[in-house]
């Protein structure tokens, strides 16, 4: 699998992804990482890559046409082929994704790191400034994804994080596949736990309250007794069903305390808000 980065600023990604599973991954060959400095795919001078908004507006904003002759020169396709080619968010070419890191894009899911995953390629255009020209979401990107409600200096952050969510879910990029398997929001961790697809009864814990998942339960190891505070004993009792009971309970508790958001029956979430700026 490779990952394309496409930023203005190159040099950034020299430390995020030289350490942990991505690093481990790509000495193992199985993930490539490349980072395509924006400003060599411009024509003038200057190496331009922002402008004035047509309209009025504080701040500039990246200009469509090293964006598009970046990710066309990657793809090899060239123009109204590329548009073609790239068809639109889910329905994309099935080996390559073309990611816009936006401020206006849908909100990063893990089962959007589940969808990367299945993809040959995954170029990631970092915004910055106030923004991208909204040609690039409309007839290049195949995705345009933020990765929270709050703002950021630009897309490079969330590129990271998108290629270390998606790098997990490789094949063999994790020592024990059941780690991938078995964390919070997993299809895996809800069915070990006994947990389906319908709205929980205060005294019904083995089931999820609906399809964006629920965190992971809490964990404990030793000391059995640290500071007075001790390890609850059905996690000790050697009662494996209650053990299974106890820990879907605590996942939803916990779930309910932190993310109260993922329990909401019916919930969608607003997935047209910002993790970035640009």
């Amino acid at each position: 699998m490779r990952f394309d980065l496409i930023t203005i600023f190159p040099e950034f990604f020299r430390g995020p992804l030289d350490y942990g599973i991505v690093r481990r991954a790509r000495d193992a060959k199985l993930i490539e990482v490349a980072v395509q400095d924006l400003r060599a795919f411009t024509h003038d001078r200057h190496r331009t890559v922002d402008d004035r908004p047509f309209g009025g507006g504080e701040g500039m904003v990246m200009k469509p046409e090293p964006i598009f002759a970046a990710v066309e020169s990657l793809i090899g396709l060239i123009g109204e082929a590329a548009s073609v080619a790239r068809g639109h968010g889910e329905n994309s070419r099935g080996d390559t994704a073309i990611v816009l890191l936006s401020a206006s894009g849908k909100l990063f899911r893990q089962e959007s790191a589940r969808r990367l995953a299945q993809c040959e390629r995954v170029i990631l255009i970092c915004g910055r400034y106030e923004g991208v020209d909204e040609r690039v979401a409309e007839h290049l990107a195949t995705d345009e994804i933020s990765i929270g409600d709050f703002v950021l200096s630009g897309g490079e952050l969330p590129a990271a994080m998108i290629v270390d969510a998606v790098t997990r879910l490789v094949p063999g990029a994790l020592g024990n596949e059941d780690s991938a398997e078995n964390e919070s929001f997993s299809e895996a961790w809800r069915r070990g736990a006994g947990l389906s697809a319908r709205a929980p009864r205060e005294d019904d814990f083995s089931v999820l309250p609906n399809e964006r998942g629920i965190l992971e339960c809490p964990h404990y190891t030793r000391p059995h007794s640290f500071r007075g505070w001790e390890v609850p004993e059905v996690l000790v009792s050697g009662n494996h069903e209650e053990v299974r009971r106890w820990r879907a309970r605590a996942a939803i508790e916990k779930t309910r305390r932190n993310r109260p958001d993922l329990l909401a029956a019916g919930t969608g979430g607003n997935a047209n808000t910002s993790g970035e700026r640009g």
